[in-house]
């Protein structure tokens, strides 16, 4: 399984700021939006959810038909604390971690550096500092339907 985390801080509270052991290196990998649309329609939740799904079965079935999990994680802070709201992962197999690096791979940058520059800014107690190098993140606009069988 392969994670796409479209958000950074989401991304550093994963990695440690790029400090965990194995994961040293983070890359921004830009994809396309046909290919992030794939992976949504091809999608199910990473785990069951009462009311989203019939029953537990239903969903086990469903989990094994489909090449893409979405999770919903907290969103994160500079200082790595969750936020009161969720961003959005996704988990990558089969058909769809085929697609990925062929289809859907657009760019991929190393930003290992810019991971460790603003950690060192928010330990320096330069929160306003680090937020201004914060890669930007908009919401994604979609239509409903395409998230409606992924909303627990």
């Amino acid at each position: 399984m392969t994670w796409i985390k479209p958000s950074f801080l989401g991304m550093m509270y994963r990695c440690g700021w790029g400090a965990k052991d194995g994961q040293e290196t983070v890359l921004a990998v830009e994809i396309s939006r046909d290919g992030f649309e794939w992976a949504l329609r091809h999608a199910c939740l990473s785990s069951y959810v009462p009311g989203v799904h019939p029953d537990r079965a239903a969903w086990q079935r469903q989990l094994k038909r489909t090449p893409t999990r979405v999770r919903w994680d907290p969103a994160r802070n500079l200082h790595l604390q969750p936020l009161p709201y969720r961003s959005l992962q996704l988990g990558l197999c089969g058909e769809a971690a085929r697609r990925y690096p062929d289809d859907w791979t657009v760019a991929i940058r190393d930003v290992t550096p810019l991971a460790h520059e603003i950690q060192a800014l928010v330990n320096n107690g330069d929160p306003d500092s680090a937020a201004r190098l914060l890669p930007q993140e908009r919401s994604y606009p979609v239509e409903d339907e395409l998230l409606a069988h992924l909303r627990g």
